[in-house]
């Protein structure tokens, strides 16, 4: 990954948010972050994570109709430690986020409800 690229791609609020809270949880969907950014339109949210994951940055997991976007193990080091270090030290840029997120409850119940 050149970094270039890398950083092109955390420029915008929505991608970096997105990737800051999947590196906190571990993977989310769509409508997951659509709860955490609130933000309505899930083709915005898509588009976003395409983008992340046409450069590498993201990978998916299919579970019948719903995609779900974890970090790629496969980044170099420096990224996935500018990534690390980003979450650890700024959390409190996404700590409304992580709330709206919380709000729909632990993951099987926000599962239950989003991605039937």
């Amino acid at each position: 990954m050149n970094p270039t690229e890398f950083y092109k791609n955390l420029a915008d609020d929505i991608r970096l948010k997105s990737i800051l809270l999947i590196a906190k949880e571990g993977e989310l969907c769509v409508c997951e972050l659509m709860a955490a950014l609130d933000e309505q339109s899930q083709p915005k949210i898509s588009r976003h994570l395409a983008v992340l994951k046409s450069s590498g940055l993201l990978l998916t997991r299919k579970q019948k109709q719903w995609v779900f976007y974890a970090i790629n193990p496969e980044l170099p080091g420096w990224a996935k430690q500018v990534i690390t270090l980003t979450l650890k030290d700024n959390l409190d840029f996404i700590t409304p986020n992580s709330l709206a997120l919380n709000l729909m409850g632990d993951r099987p119940k926000r599962i239950a409800i989003c991605c039937k």
